[in-house]
């Protein structure tokens, strides 16, 4: 994880199936996805170009209150979101705030802690069902 808290993974997929793969294991577990915002598409309707880049909005309440209820702010931050984007190299990649440097962003104690583990592990795990072989 970077100083800025940013999680980002490299695919061994390509852009369209990273992303599909992210979609799905979202859905499989129960998550709801609140919108998918295409950035590309958007430079485009603009005149611009833009290599591939999407970005996924997703949680559940029973997720993202506890984390609220020890730091309000973090509803700044939440509902979680994933971007896949294509890089200048053509490799494709998956990124993520991850929730621990959420919590500590929005000084909250301690008492999320339980929640932020369990977000941090499914997280990761999405990301790793996403862009790689599993």
């Amino acid at each position: 994880m970077a100083g800025n808290g940013l999680v980002t993974l490299p695919s061994i997929h390509d852009f369209a199936t990273t992303l599909r793969r992210l979609t799905q294991a979202l859905e499989a577990k129960g998550l709801t996805i609140f919108a998918s915002v295409d950035h590309a598409a958007g430079a485009a309707s603009v005149g611009m170009t833009l290599r591939p880049t999407t970005m996924v909005m997703f949680g559940n309440a029973a997720g993202g209150t506890p984390l609220m209820q020890a730091a309000q702010t973090a509803g700044i931050d939440l509902p979680l979101k994933a971007l896949v984007w294509q890089g200048e190299d053509g490799g494709v990649r998956l990124s993520y705030n991850d929730p621990g440097w959420i919590m500590e962003r929005n000084g909250a104690g301690g008492g999320a802690a339980p929640a932020v583990a369990g977000l941090s592990g499914a997280l990761a795990a999405f990301a790793r069902h996403a862009t790689s072989g599993d």
